[in-house]
């Protein structure tokens, strides 16, 4: 039997590599999969890599009105050409383009899943513009899937669709965390010193650790703050025989200062500190959760962080801020600490609860993994949505 079209768009090809890694090679075994999204040359190495068609559209994660109709008319034209069954967009601009394209060349399956709204956090007519433009989205598709239960809530809060279009696939997130591969063990002590070394951390240095982009909304600007309270507060202690103890934070991710950039003393203490180590973007950041000793992920908005479930799968308790998505990986005082966000008294006191109380932390620390390994096993989430794709296949009569 000839294998469905199924056609997956994200913005950028990052979210394709990361956000969504392994689960396109995994539908190709049940379906002819085309990979949409901007930057042709990643795009190209991404679908080689993965053994998956691609398709180039130039979209930006900005608003963009020429560029966006030039990208909906090229997209309208390689639908109608392909005619897939399904089509199922992530993040707002492939979203609405996706969606829209796929709703005017009559596409019978439109899916589009909802991984974070930045619109969260703005306020007058751009605000009412997005929520518009979201409105027209979920308008157009067939589904949406909310990945988290705060955004569930959220979407219905704000009247962006009917209950009946929404529903949350397993028990929330994009992908899952591939249990595997995030493994504490899979780097010995040699291993990790080395990387200690490279990075002047000491030996019993506790290092914090945000793995994310260096944006003001991820809440970087609240956490350089935080610490630099924390480092100028402590007194470098030793134990025993253990060379003098301080604390570090590891930043591993790009800065984007043409979308959100921090303020000029964040930038300051970020360059400046010795005790704040920024490392940009990381292919791998397994080795970066290795060697530290809790993950800080005080973001503003999320969907379903990625982060929180593999820090937490590296064996890591979590400092996450009170929003959708954190709030449901992270257990208060069980894998985490819950922060409420924009707070920096809060999440200086919580930081520094980690560092003082070790019982505490030794606690969140034996719990961080096996909470992950039992909710949010990557498998399970890619065959509950391959459950999802054949009922709506079998809803619509196109069989499985």
């Amino acid at each position: 039997m000839m294998k469905k079209k199924l056609i997956r768009i994200t913005t950028v090809p990052l979210s394709l590599e990361k956000l969504l890694e392994g689960q396109l090679s995994f539908m190709q075994k049940y379906f002819k999969v085309t990979a949409i999204a901007a930057d042709a040359p990643r795009l190209d190495k991404f679908g080689k890599e993965n053994k998956v068609a691609v398709f180039p559209l130039e979209m930006t994660r900005q608003i963009t009105p020429l560029k966006d109709l030039k990208a909906l008319l090229k997209l309208y034209r390689y639908l109608k050409k392909e005619k897939p069954t399904v089509v199922h967009t992530h993040t707002p601009k492939a979203g609405i383009l996706g969606m829209l394209a796929s709703k005017l060349t009559g596409v019978p399956i439109r899916l589009h899943t909802v991984a974070g709204l930045p619109l969260m956090e703005i306020t007058g007519k751009k605000r009412w513009l997005l929520n518009q433009v979201e409105k027209l989205t979920y308008a157009c598709a067939t589904k949406v899937y909310p990945n988290s239960t705060g955004l569930y809530d959220f979407i219905l809060k704000e009247k962006f669709t009917s209950p009946k279009k929404l529903k949350i696939i397993g028990q929330g997130s994009s992908n899952g965390i591939d249990t595997d591969y995030f493994y504490p063990k899979i780097y010995d002590d040699p291993q990790k010193e080395s990387l200690r070394k490279e990075l002047n951390i000491k030996q019993n240095d506790f290092v914090f650790v945000f793995v994310g982009r260096l944006v003001g909304d991820k809440g970087i600007n609240e956490l350089v703050l935080a610490f630099t309270h924390i480092s100028e507060s402590r007194v470098p202690t030793t134990t025993h025989n253990s060379p003098l103890s301080t604390q570090k934070l590891l930043l591993v991710g790009p800065f984007e200062s043409e979308l959100d950039p921090l303020k000029p003393e964040t930038l300051h203490q970020i360059e400046n500190n010795p005790d704040i180590i920024s490392v940009g973007f990381q292919q791998d950041v397994r080795p970066y959760l290795a060697i530290s000793d809790a993950l800080v992920f005080p973001s503003y908005r999320e969907g379903f962080p990625n982060v929180v479930m593999q820090a937490g799968a590296m064996g890591l308790p979590s400092i996450v801020s009170d929003i959708n998505g954190c709030n449901e990986i992270i257990n208060e005082g069980k894998n985490g600490l819950i922060v409420s966000p924009k707070n920096i008294s809060e999440l200086q006191k919580a930081m520094d609860l980690l560092i003082q109380n070790k019982p505490l932390y030794q606690q969140l620390k034996a719990n961080a993994r096996p909470m992950i390994v039992e909710r949010y096993q990557r498998e399970e989430v890619w065959q509950a949505l391959l459950k999802e794709y054949q009922r709506l296949l079998k809803e619509k009569g196109l069989g499985e």
